[in-house]
């Protein structure tokens, strides 16, 4: 069901658009709340979106002020607060899931809100971190403001960007300041997807940035590495889309498979097993 509009969060300015995907039946269904990337929409991540669906989530994708449909530009006097505005985005739709659930016919009554979870892609895994309690670091390096939420129970990081600092690229340090996370708090469970060969332009590092939202977080978290993966992880955000330069459907349906598992796994206390293959490493503390 698309798009269910709710009403703007302060400073936004215009109204919020979300996608609902759900099954046609079970009852108490889990929610997945997802963060797109850069420039995508509520209709991006449908390998994920579908997959999730049709394995029992609720799943809930608004469209971020970045989004390409909506086209806000850097002279908008919101852009450089869309960073927060993305946050904002995600905690209205928690707000508002009774809305959400009424948009479509006989959903209402069968979502398990006790079971809700986070999930974002580049970009969208900051937003979604934050959720989870990582935190903005100021200019002199000080935690920003915890927007973290209890109604949060586990996330997914997929190729998020790492700390920032002397991290981060020239372009990077002065046009995305806020891109400098704290994640000593994110106490939140959550499953860190990273490539091994995700170069990145924003830092100066190699594809190991990604992986600091494991690495320099407290557990319990796992991390799923994944061989040969590039920023797109083999295709997550659409089927055929132009920006995918490491397609590899096996590499997809991998994720579809170990995110299901590893939320079920947190969402219903269930030790689930985790295995990559050969595709990949999975660790966790």
């Amino acid at each position: 069901m698309s798009p269910v509009i709710l009403p703007p969060s302060s400073g936004r300015g215009e109204d919020l658009q979300v996608r609902v995907s759900a099954p046609a039946t079970g009852d108490n269904l889990p929610i997945i709340v997802f963060s797109h990337g850069f420039g995508q929409s509520m209709d991006s991540y449908a390998p994920l979106a579908g997959f999730w669906a049709a394995h029992g989530f609720v799943v809930l994708q608004p469209t971020h002020l970045d989004s390409r449909t909506l086209k806000v530009t850097p002279e908008d006097p919101r852009y450089a607060r869309i960073w927060r505005i993305r946050v904002d985005d995600l905690t209205n739709v928690l707000d508002h899931l009774d809305v959400l659930e009424a948009a479509v016919p006989g959903l209402a009554g069968r979502v398990d809100r006790d079971r809700t979870a986070v999930a974002g892609h580049s970009w969208g895994g900051q937003t979604a971190s934050t959720l989870l309690g990582a935190r903005v670091l100021d200019a002199d390096g000080v935690p920003g403001e915890d927007m973290s939420d209890p109604r949060i129970k586990a996330g997914v990081l997929l190729a998020t960007t790492g700390t920032g600092g002397a991290d981060l690229s020239p372009f990077a340090a002065e046009h995305f300041p806020f891109m400098s996370p704290d994640f000593t708090a994110m106490t939140t469970p959550a499953l860190v997807v990273a490539g091994d060969q995700d170069k990145s332009a924003l830092s100066v590092r190699g594809p190991d940035w990604f992986t600091d939202p494991y690495f320099l977080s407290p557990g319990p978290k796992s991390l799923l590495t994944l061989f040969g993966a590039e920023h797109s992880l083999g295709g997550i955000s659409g089927y055929a889309v132009t920006e995918t330069t490491d397609e590899s459907p096996e590499r997809v349906a991998l994720i579809q498979q170990l995110t299901t598992a590893y939320l079920r796994g947190v969402l219903d206390k269930e030790d689930t097993g985790l295995s990559a293959g050969g595709l990949g490493r999975i660790e966790s503390k």
